[in-house]
């Protein structure tokens, strides 16, 4: 089911919808066919579709339709990334924070996390106000963790509203 939560917040960053492989990757995902909904996405990807890019990402990710590998996830998240993915950058983040497939480095996934944030990903901007809360991988700053949780907020993101509201009431 993450995966169809995937392409749906995919599709709304970019604001597009694809009458192409990744449009034929949605449907094979909507018929649970994940085999087949992977090789759209290999190939739209291929072809510079960066949404194919980030989904095919959460696949491998997660192992849906084809054999779980961080590793290779992290390369199409990066690709997706660099594409202009916002949601890319953040799971990227999160495989650094977890050290899942890829060396653990904290420094590296607050820089991917804010790099989400920037392009406006409520899970990037929450992340980032965690690390700055706690002081992982940045400097610890309750200002600046505020602010994250603020931009996580305005971006609805319920526990960023949460975290923002703990912090200017202490």
């Amino acid at each position: 089911m993450m995966i169809l939560k995937t392409i749906l917040v995919s599709l709304l960053f970019t604001g597009t919808v694809y009458a192409d492989d990744v449009q034929n990757g949605i449907k094979a995902v909507k018929m649970n066919d994940y085999k087949t909904a992977s090789k759209f996405f290999e190939k739209a990807c291929s072809n510079g579709k960066m949404p194919g890019c980030y989904i095919l990402g959460t696949m491998y990710d997660e192992g849906n339709g084809v054999k779980q590998d961080s590793l290779k996830a992290s390369k199409l998240y990066k690709k997706a990334c660099d594409g202009g993915i916002a949601s890319g950058c953040h799971n990227l983040g999160l495989l650094y924070y977890h050290g899942a497939g890829i060396k653990q480095d904290n420094l590296i996934a607050a820089k991917f996390f804010q790099k989400a944030c920037d392009g406006g990903d409520a899970s990037g901007c929450f992340n980032l106000g965690v690390m700055y809360g706690n002081g992982i991988g940045v400097k610890q700053n309750n200002k600046r963790a505020a602010e994250y949780f603020s931009k996580a907020c305005d971006m609805k993101h319920e526990e960023g509203c949460a975290n923002y509201a703990k912090l200017m009431h202490r």
